[in-house]
């Protein structure tokens, strides 16, 4: 008995040992903690840093602090892809505990400028700590463990002023399948001596990597587009509440330091956020992370590299909304240790690091919370100053060809909280009509102005030339949207809530002829790949006409689909019922028709309606091509068309048979794995009639290994030889980043009577551009599909020598090659999943390819 009582006590010295030496490492040593909550170390069984945690096991231990502390509450505000919970750990004082609606709409009230402005001398600052938006960036939450533990179980007074004084909610892991597929490769690849080289398997993931979320998305470019289902949860959190402080943890480089903010000052700063959140609290707050780092001799830098300027940014969102974001980066272990350029990088110092400054966050806060309260109150007043005395009222928009797209661009403004109103009248501004029903207007006098601004006007002066991401985000060009500003507001109805973006298409009934559908709707692909996966003979129209249906004549634009009757191997029943299933999982409209004679144009039996095949597509996928492009085909097909389809790796290339399908994507990427008899195996299967699509910078290898005969925009030679210009050796970074294209917005021509410009009504295109690919118009007069106009700038920075290879170039055209095309995207026509404006120019390559050629 005494044997196992002496065990006992000896397993319990070590543990208690163990933890201590933890928190002396971790912690500043004056800090004493309360046995009654358990450290991270106690709950896993190892040592922070010693191992990558599990999300799963991070999350248990969030819980199990929410279950032995009356000051935590463990929440789950969604779940990921892959059925990951993304939680929030509220702390606060067990009294605040009790009263968190009431300081939630006090908050709220700060942030209503037509509203009374509360008291806010008992008014808790609210603060979101979040981290590893990154995957593979995963020092965050372990520092967000150490953050919670801290908060809960030191024993002091400031601990206790911090939970009086402050609502902070830690959000451990904006993505939890990237995290976890890193945290996989890390702890598999550990050693029990570890390695530090650089070369170590362990330091170096396989394709894709762990910064990405399922679909490889990065999750911190997210915030405006939404795209992915982990933004949209934490958006309809961070709403919630507006906090007033929002931290961003990531990593970068291990040769590296430690970036916290102020950014470099104007030029990478976002133009409608006010100064006082960069003069101000951006300086205020580093002082504090300064001291925190120099009292564990951490390096550190500010003003270099990093931008705030992106709206999707999770460091830039919360600026835009009164709050102040910030990003903090520090240099990555990526593994366990890493040798750099210095003394090798570990992962806990990795983690103290972002420990030491998330507290410094919310002692910050909290000791200037009332700057903080005046600071938001002070913003969305301004705003909504600034809204009703500017001159535009409003912004009228709306594409009645595309109702899918129109109702996706107001779910997006709904979801940023943006006031948005349907018209209740028909509205005709610059000779085109927005009609009542599907057309609507979003005034400029609301406190959202700021992101009203964000969605409708774009910028093209800019105090640097240089940009660490985009330099153009307006989201009604990234749609494509008809609008126009509008300097009184028209007739308009009660503000559109989300409940009435809900619609229940309407049953189609039967037909004796044939069913009709316009291909102009975003989600036509949709009901048209759901009608051939039945099995059905479905038709396209490849000229546009007109018929009468239930005594109304009617127009079809080019790409319409028909669906006949009669030539089908099921009963009439049957095919009634697929189409109805197809309007009711796409909501497009169907017409019905008991007749084929065309009131104009071709009637529906004449051979310009065309055999749709079913794709049968598959892409090259795996190391050097892009992540991020792929993950955009890929989540396009998946969660919007519901088309599967083939992601086969470069490895896998000698066993395919590229005759098992129809249609091959190369989105960007080196392709260095593809050798010579590869690249013919391509070509023959082209030749032989299949669809090849090249994106970006696979259109360049396609171009060097002669796969197709296009030719790049030339750099036009001075008559006569100039000498070489001397410059200052610091301003060579600066001088060849102005000539990099990093993101911004181009007017361009489509040909909308090509199959791929089908179910395009205008002729003007907003393309999306983050390279320097110059091509050449096509030496057929009919293969040009997408021609940039002579002046192409809409949004963006643009160096004027790029300006002039961009003139009259080429974003999209089709190269033959034997009985089979190549359809060339010179641009990404589907970028980071919010490129609503040219996903149609993809669609069409997948379901149109077999019938492009050059005319005869």
């Amino acid at each position: 008995m005494m044997k196992h009582l002496l065990s006992t006590l000896g397993i319990l010295f070590l543990i208690t040992s163990f933890t201590t030496a933890q928190n002396n490492y971790f912690f500043p040593s004056d800090i004493t903690f309360s046995t009654d909550i358990p450290s991270p170390q106690q709950f896993l069984g190892y040592g922070v840093g010693d191992m990558h945690t599990r999300h799963d096991r991070m999350v248990a231990y969030m819980q199990e602090l929410a279950r032995v502390s009356d000051a935590a509450e463990f929440q789950i505000i969604g779940y990921t892809n892959e059925r990951r919970p993304q939680i929030v750990l509220t702390i606060t004082s067990p009294e605040n505990q009790q009263n968190l609606e009431s300081i939630r709409q006090n908050q709220l009230t700060i942030t209503q400028p037509d509203q009374v402005m509360p008291s806010t001398d008992n008014q808790p600052v609210i603060i979101l700590l979040g981290y590893n938006v990154h995957g593979n960036e995963p020092s965050g939450t372990e520092a967000a463990m150490l953050t919670a533990y801290y908060l809960l179980a030191a024993q002091n007074e400031e601990t206790k002023t911090f939970l009086d004084n402050a609502v902070v909610f830690i959000d451990p892991c904006f993505n939890p399948d990237g995290r976890d597929r890193h945290t996989h490769w890390a702890n598999m690849h550990q050693a029990k001596n570890l390695s530090a080289d650089p070369l170590d398997r362990e330091h170096n993931e396989v394709w894709p990597g762990g910064r990405t979320n399922h679909y490889w998305f990065d999750l911190n470019r997210d915030w405006l587009p939404l795209a992915q289902v982990e933004s949209r949860n934490r958006l309809k959190f961070y709403h919630q509440w507006l906090p007033q402080v929002v931290t961003d943890y990531h990593e970068m480089g291990s040769n590296s330091t430690y970036f916290f903010e102020p950014t470099e000052p104007f030029g990478s700063e976002n133009p409608l956020v006010p100064r006082s959140n960069y003069d101000g609290l951006n300086n205020l707050f580093a002082k504090y992370y300064s001291e925190a780092l120099h009292e564990i001799g951490s390096l550190y830098f500010t003003k270099e590299v990093y931008d705030n300027s992106y709206p999707g940014y999770g460091s830039t969102y919360p600026d835009i909304h009164g709050g102040l974001g910030m990003v903090f980066e520090q240099a990555s272990s990526r593994g366990h240790v890493q040798t750099t350029s210095t003394e090798p990088i570990t992962f806990p110092f990795t983690i103290r690091n972002h420990l030491r400054t998330s507290i410094a966050t919310v002692r910050a806060s909290v000791e200037n919370k009332q700057t903080l309260f005046d600071h938001q109150r002070n913003f969305f007043r301004d705003a909504l100053s600034a809204g009703n005395s500017s001159s535009t009222k409003g912004y009228v928009f709306g594409d009645p060809a595309d109702k899918g797209k129109t109702k996706a661009f107001v779910k997006l403004l709904l979801q940023h909280h943006i006031k948005t109103y349907p018209l209740s009248d028909d509205v005709t501004i610059g000779g085109k009509t927005y009609p009542e029903g599907g057309a609507f207007v979003v005034p400029s006098g609301q406190s959202q102005y700021r992101m009203v601004q964000t969605f409708f006007e774009p910028v093209t002066s800019f105090y640097d030339s240089v940009f660490y991401d985009a330099s153009a985000w307006t989201v009604a060009l990234a749609f494509d949207m008809p609008y126009e500003r509008v300097r009184s507001l028209p007739a308009m109805g009660d503000p559109h809530e989300m409940e009435d973006l809900e619609e229940v298409a309407p049953r189609v009934s039967s037909a004796s002829y044939a069913y009709l559908f316009e291909w102009s709707d975003y989600h036509a692909p949709k009901a048209l790949n759901y009608l051939l996966s039945k099995g059905l003979n479905v038709k396209s129209a490849f000229r546009p006409f007109s018929i009468t249906v239930d005594g109304q004549e009617i127009s079809f634009g080019y790409g319409s689909v028909m669906v006949s009757v009669v030539d089908q191997h099921d009963s009439p029943q049957q095919i009634q019922q697929w189409v109805n299933e197809a309007a009711e999982i796409s909501n497009v409209k169907i017409y019905s028709l008991d007749g084929g004679m065309s009131a104009s144009g071709p009637d529906l039996g004449s051979r310009n309606f065309r055999t749709i095949s079913k794709p049968k597509i598959a892409m090259l996928i795996g190391e050097g091509v892009s992540g991020y492009e792929a993950g955009e085909v890929w989540h396009l097909l998946d969660t919007r068309y519901q088309m599967p389809f083939s992601k086969i790796d470069l490895v896998d290339f000698g066993r395919m048979n590229l005759n098992n399908y129809n249609t091959l994507i190369l989105v960007s990427g080196s392709y260095s794995s593809l050798d010579k008899d590869d690249i013919e195996k391509i070509k023959d299967w082209v030749s032989g009639g299949g669809t090849l699509i090249l994106q970006r910078s696979a259109v360049s290898w396609a171009i060097r290994h002669q796969l197709i005969k296009e030719k790049f925009v030339e750099t036009p030679k001075p008559k006569e030889e100039a000498p070489t210009p001397r410059f200052d050796y610091a301003t060579a970074s600066e001088r060849s980043g102005a000539r990099r294209i990093g993101g911004s917005v181009y007017q361009a021509d489509i040909d909308i009577s090509h199959p791929l410009g089908f179910g395009h009504k205008d002729r003007q295109i907003s393309v999306y551009r983050n390279h320097t690919i110059f091509l050449q118009p096509s030496t057929s007069s009919y293969s040009t599909v997408v021609k940039y106009t002579d002046d192409p700038l809409l949004d963006g920075y643009l160096h004027p020598e790029n300006l002039d290879k961009l003139r009259n170039s080429v974003s999209t055209l089709v190269s033959p090659i034997g009985r089979g095309r190549a359809v060339l995207f010179v641009d990404n026509p589907n970028f980071r999943g919010f490129w609503y404006g040219t996903n149609r120019l993809f669609m069409n390559a997948l379901f149109f390819g077999e019938h492009i050629g050059v005319p005869r």
